[in-house]
C-alpha cells in the first residue's frame, strides 16, 4: 500500500470518527442588553419545539460578559415547562471563572462567551413545544457587565 493511500484512509477514518460524535444545534436564542446590565426583574422567555424523541438533548445557558464582571459565578432561576407537564423550577449556580484559569469559556479582548450546561447529563425530551424562562437572582441589581444571555439546545448524536 502506498504512503498516499495509507494517509488517505487514515484521514477519512479520522474525519468520520470526529463527525460521528458531534452535537447538532437544535435551538439557540439570546437576549442582548444594550446597556450591558441585566435587571433581576427581566425574565427572559424562550421556546423551542422537539420533534425527534429518539435522541438525547443537552440544554445550556449561554452568557457573554465583560472581564469587568464582578463575580466568578451567576445564580439563576430557570423554569422549564414541558408539553402537557407542570412547570419545573430550579435554582442553579453556574461557575464563570476559577482561581486557576480565570474566566472559563472563550475570550476575545475583554469579552468572554460561555455555554454552560444546565443539565448535568443529556436528557430525553418529549415531543412538543417547551417553554423556558431565565432570570438572575444575584444580589447586585442590575447585574453589571452582562452583554447577552440565552438558551441553547443541542441534539446529542451518539
Amino acid at each position: 500500500m502506498t504512503l498516499f493511500k495509507s494517509l488517505s484512509i487514515y484521514l477519512v477514518s479520522a474525519l468520520v470518527l470526529i463527525t460521528s460524535c458531534k452535537t447538532i444545534t437544535l435551538y439557540e436564542q439570546n437576549t442582548i442588553y444594550p446597556e450591558h446590565q441585566w435587571s433581576s426583574k427581566t425574565i427572559n422567555g424562550y421556546q423551542f419545539n422537539i420533534e425527534d424523541t429518539s435522541t438525547m438533548y443537552k440544554v445550556f445557558f449561554v452568557i457573554r460578559h465583560h472581564n469587568a464582571y464582578h463575580y466568578k459565578n451567576i445564580w439563576l432561576q430557570v423554569n422549564m415547562k414541558a408539553p402537557g407537564d407542570t412547570l419545573v423550577k430550579q435554582s442553579v449556580n453556574l461557575n464563570l471563572a476559577d482561581d486557576l484559569n480565570g474566566w472559563l469559556g472563550t475570550g476575545m479582548d475583554d469579552i468572554y462567551d460561555q455555554r454552560i450546561p444546565i443539565t448535568a447529563t443529556p436528557i430525553k425530551l418529549h415531543k412538543g413545544v417547551y417553554h423556558i424562562s431565565v432570570q438572575h437572582t444575584m444580589r447586585e441589581d442590575p447585574l453589571q457587565n452582562i452583554l447577552s444571555t440565552g438558551i441553547r439546545v443541542e441534539k446529542v448524536k451518539l
